[in-house]
């Protein structure tokens, strides 16, 4: 058979389903309180991130652990598929491709938060997301405005591009960036400028530089929790 022999009949794309765990906890008293989402960095993975931010339980509020949908393989071979690490998006350095991925992941995040709105009573919504996560909870945050009231960011930049100059849509939001100063993986300059731009287009927002590095660390912890307190959450 030669190569004019061969006929490509249908060439095409179908989806492949991954079932993403999702870990909704609630603490404090009955009643209408916000939700928390928080999107774990880059390796990390839904109990691993949940070990971590044990410290933000202390909040009246409902507390929304996402797992990223893409494994990391393990090729220590010692791990169960289950504590895989996990990533949120694909990238290959394609600002394209970036946004492209950004959106699918807050399209899955959206998803899941609309399915459980109805049988929670939420009075505002947040979002804290590290490294990657931060990245993400960046874009989800000013894409899904008419949602998201709060947003704290850790070691990334918040994308303020994507807004396309509508800097009115996130006038009601309240944003910090928790940003190490000796973080060599994710500079903190760039988040400097952000906050800076924010900042003049009005916006509520503030950067907390601070004596770490990339570590998602105790510090980060303690000042995102006193934070969350300063614009209105209550503590358990």
């Amino acid at each position: 058979m030669t190569g004019k022999d061969r006929e490509v009949l249908v060439s095409g794309k179908t989806s492949f389903k991954v079932e993403v765990p999702y870990l909704l906890i609630e603490t404090g008293e009955k009643g209408d309180k916000p939700l928390i989402i928080y999107l774990h960095g880059f390796g990390d993975n839904i109990d691993l991130f949940r070990q971590q931010c044990d410290p933000l339980l202390n909040l009246n509020a409902y507390h929304l652990f996402i797992q990223g949908p893409y494994p990391i393989y393990d090729r220590s071979r010692k791990k169960n598929v289950s504590d895989w690490g996990r990533a949120w998006y694909l990238y290959d350095g394609n600002r394209g491709q970036f946004i492209k991925s950004l959106e699918l992941a807050s399209e899955f995040i959206q998803e899941i938060v609309d399915k459980l709105l109805p049988v929670i009573q939420v009075n505002r919504i947040g979002v804290m997301g590290y490294s990657m996560g931060g990245y993400l909870a960046g874009y989800f945050a000013l894409t899904r405005w008419k949602h998201v009231n709060d947003l704290a960011v850790v070691g990334a930049r918040i994308k303020t591009e994507v807004l396309n100059d509508s800097w009115k849509n996130i006038q009601h939001m309240n944003i910090a960036a928790f940003h190490g100063k000796n973080d060599d993986k994710v500079h903190a300059e760039p988040q400097s400028k952000e906050i800076e731009m924010l900042i003049e287009k009005g916006v509520k927002a503030e950067l907390n530089l601070l004596n770490e590095n990339h570590s998602f660390s105790e510090v980060y912890l303690n000042q995102i929790f006193k934070w969350f307190k300063r614009i209105g959450y209550e503590e358990v």
